[in-house]
């Protein structure tokens, strides 16, 4: 298994971002068993949420007493949890930080917000376009004279949040092994998608970053950055930044360098990007890729999500799989040693409820009282 083989960490389900970091986790080896609603469970079926794979969920009452006591046994047994509330719900619930750790001091705790555990508006609701607004990550993005152009929900919610998040558990796990003491870890999704703008913070702060969207390097300001229309409609996307591709560019597609000046005479971007523009739309997706594709020229077709697994590059490297019908991006990073894989498919709320709380530790009558109870599902 991966090499977080051996890790018990429990997950108190919520969207987007949390559940990305428990796939990550999970990837990774770690055994993540997920908390779900009791209200939420129904029948074991085929799930599409693909974010919630390789985990067993159990259904839990969150607001009775006893199906609160059963968190904290569980987390007698965890090396980690995480939860995605709003500040205050946890402790409201009575599974705050101080609340797990009083039952198991060396629990690393992670917090996903997404605007902290505190400040003006950590109480405030929000979504990944506000909090990458914050930060001043969408802003820059976009192209000249144009609104911001939304980036999906890839640098708040994931990147900033949910990769965040698991790249702080998995750094106080590895703490803990020095000190043997847990920790919060609070990941705030507008301080991960700030400082994923670390680079352009630098490039600006040197006068090579000009705050008018859509005239830079790597906002769709230069000719040789960009992605183009084919004549088929399809697009592909060149990057020849570097001054070798950039004369690879131009020998291979027979643009001429004295018409278009010099390469970074931002003033001639504009025009040169029209004519740019009207080459790659003399032939279709697929004759550009027979072309410059594996040259380096910096060079790739824009693929659609349908397209994206059968082309033979991700085909020989695996980067996508199917399990269960669902085709999804396969575990990344790679292991020279210990293997990532994907532990199971997607679980539906509560469909591991008596099988995973007999794993960690609850025996078969304990499990029919707390049903009787309806502390569990």
């Amino acid at each position: 298994m991966g090499p977080l083989e051996g890790i018990r960490i429990i997950e108190i389900a919520g969207i987007g971002p949390g559940p990305f970091c428990g796939m990550m986790l999970s990837d990774m080896g770690a055994e993540v068993l997920r908390i779900d609603r009791a209200d939420r469970v129904r029948e074991p079926g085929v799930s599409g949420d693909l974010l919630a794979r390789g985990r067993k969920s159990v259904g839990v009452d969150l607001k009775s007493p006893r199906g609160v006591e059963v968190v904290l046994r569980l987390v007698e047994k965890a090396d980690a949890l995480f939860e995605g509330f709003r500040p205050g719900v946890t402790e409201r619930l009575g599974i705050g930080p101080d609340d797990c750790m009083a039952r198991n001091p060396g629990l690393v705790y992670g917090r996903m917000t997404g605007w902290g555990q505190e400040g003006p508006m950590a109480q405030a609701a929000g979504h990944d376009i506000n909090y990458i607004s914050l930060a001043g990550a969408l802003e820059p993005m976009g192209r000249r004279g144009e609104k911001p152009m939304i980036p999906l929900n890839l640098v708040g919610d994931f990147g900033g949040g949910g990769l965040i998040l698991a790249f702080g558990i998995a750094c106080a796990l590895l703490e803990k092994q020095r000190s043997g003491k847990g920790q919060v870890v609070d990941a705030a999704m507008v301080d991960g998608a700030a400082i994923l703008m670390t680079m352009f913070h630098g490039m600006r702060g040197v006068g090579f970053w000009s705050d008018e969207r859509g005239t830079n390097l790597l906002d769709s300001g230069a000719h040789f950055y960009d992605v183009y229309e084919c004549k088929d409609g399809g697009h592909i996307s060149i990057g020849s930044i570097e001054p070798q591709f950039y004369a690879e560019l131009l020998q291979r597609t027979g643009l001429d360098e004295g018409t278009l000046g010099g390469q970074n005479d931002r003033a001639r971007w504009g025009e040169n990007k029209e004519r740019v523009a009207a080459l790659f739309r003399t032939k279709t997706r697929d004759q550009w890729c027979a072309e410059l594709e594996g040259t380096d020229v910096c060079f790739a077709p824009v693929l659609s999500m349908g397209e994206a697994p059968s082309h033979p590059h991700n085909q020989a490297r695996g980067t996508f799989v199917e399990r269960e019908g669902l085709v999804q991006p396969a575990p990344a990073p790679r292991f020279s040693r210990t293997e990532a894989q994907i532990q199971g498919p997607p679980p539906t709320a509560g469909s591991h409820t008596d099988e995973a709380l007999g794993a960690w530790g609850f025996d078969a009558a304990e499990i029919s009282a707390l049903r009787e109870q309806r502390a569990i599902a």
